[in-house]
């Protein structure tokens, strides 16, 4: 029998797949499927039906207006958050991307241990906790209608509700960071590693330590999760500004905001773009880019950073090291999409406890994780040969469910591991 706990994440995974809140049709996983990372983008939604709970504002009348910008969700995957509030709602709102909800564990606890959640680190009513994010979920995402009354419009979670859906969320993915160096193969991804780890060259390692949500940041006493002022806002032609709706500056974290928005981890970057909060850029060889700038470099990070610098610079990569660095990213982001797969198939040929799910659920995940490994890797033409093995793996995977045929799947995603990392253990 399971233990409490994965009793109580199997009732998080329930509420979170199917639990509407008497809404308008929309659950969490709505926003965030767990076949596609547990974020959206554009290629996913245009696969939905014209009747999705997502697109409601296209066919609910009273969700016409002042919800959603169903333009921009379709072209750009872009929601709209309430973040000061619901008093003006033609004119004060965000649009922002669907950040994925893995790794929460190890991305929540800024440095005073505050938790910080969405993209602006306040995503949260109340405390800011997830138990709170789940809330503030269901009054800006599952209304009925745009005037939002609790008990009408929609319920709010329960105490037992919340404290399930808060274990689940928490379940999800990595449950520890990388310890960097990893003992990679493949020589633009090793350098790749060398460069992000380089305190002159690179510098990743001072936000993103081990690739994670973790920033060490001395000059400013942060040791967590952490906000900063990276300017993406001071980007030139951002894809949200070309479509001639109307898209409000984001202020970030606070009311008035400051300008700020929260640390992503990056193990789970290459396969969850669109990038930064906005869906700026698409890829992560721009995103890396993004930190060659001047946004970047006129930033205030960006001029804390410069400050360290016995040169006074900020990042300045040259075009293979960016290639490098996002070789790197890629690579370890296929890493963890194996070692998910490979953790969702053993549950079923060891006949452990599925929570709820039944085997082709899990086969349909671990299909999803299978994939995105491949295409992370064949998007660079990294790797070719572990590509071959995750092909097959994938194919295997496909024509199940059951004991045979995660048994026959499992070598040939151990085969596409050792081709990318030395140690026979996944990181």
């Amino acid at each position: 029998p399971p233990d409490p706990q994965a009793a109580l994440v199997a009732r998080g995974r329930e509420l979170f797949t199917k639990e509407t809140f008497d809404g308008n049709g929309r659950t969490c996983a709505t926003c965030h499927p767990a076949t596609n990372n547990f974020t959206i983008d554009p290629a996913f939604i245009a696969t939905l039906p014209e009747d999705d709970p997502l697109v409601v504002a296209e066919t609910n009348p009273d969700l016409a207006s002042g919800f959603e910008s169903p333009r921009l969700m379709r072209a750009l995957g872009l929601i709209v958050e309430n973040q000061d509030g619901f008093d003006d709602l033609e004119n004060d709102f965000n649009l922002r991307g669907v950040p994925h909800t893995l790794g929460l564990r190890r991305s929540v606890d800024g440095t005073d241990g505050e938790p910080l959640t969405g993209w602006s680190g306040d995503g949260s009513p109340g405390d800011g906790s997830l138990r709170a994010f789940a809330v503030g979920a269901v009054i800006q995402h599952f209304p009925r209608t745009t005037s939002r009354i609790a008990g009408v419009d929609f319920r709010l979670p329960t105490e037992e509700e919340l404290d399930a859906l808060e274990a689940f969320q928490l379940s999800l993915g990595r449950q520890e960071d990388l310890s960097l160096p990893l003992p990679l193969r493949g020589e633009v991804a090793g350098r790749g590693q060398e460069i992000f780890l380089d305190p002159t060259l690179g510098k990743c390692n001072v936000c993103h330590v081990n690739a994670g949500a973790v920033s060490v940041v001395p000059a400013l006493e942060i040791d967590g999760n952490a906000n900063f002022d990276t300017g993406i806002g001071a980007l030139p032609d951002r894809p949200a500004g070309l479509f001639g709706e109307r898209v409000p500056p984001d202020d970030g974290r606070g009311t008035p905001g400051d300008g700020t928005f929260n640390t992503p981890p990056l193990v789970e970057a290459a396969d969850t773009g669109p990038f930064f909060h906005d869906n700026s850029v698409e890829t992560i060889e721009a995103a890396v880019a993004f930190y060659n700038g001047d946004a970047f470099a006129s930033s205030p990070i960006g001029r804390i950073i410069a400050a360290a610098d016995p040169n006074g610079v900020a990042i300045e990569l040259e075009a293979t090291q960016v290639v490098a660095v996002a070789a790197f990213l890629r690579v370890i982001n296929a890493l963890e999409n194996v070692r998910q797969a490979v953790e969702l198939l053993e549950l079923v040929r060891d006949g452990g406890f599925l929570g709820g799910r039944s085997e082709g659920e899990i086969f349909a995940r671990a299909a999803a994780e299978t994939e995105d490994a491949r295409q992370v890797l064949a998007g660079a033409g990294l790797h070719p040969g572990a590509v071959a093995h995750l092909r097959e793996a994938e194919r295997r995977i496909r024509r199940g469910p059951g004991r045979h045929a995660a048994r026959f799947a499992l070598p040939e995603l151990a085969a596409a591991r050792a081709l990318l990392i030395e140690k026979g253990e996944l990181p």
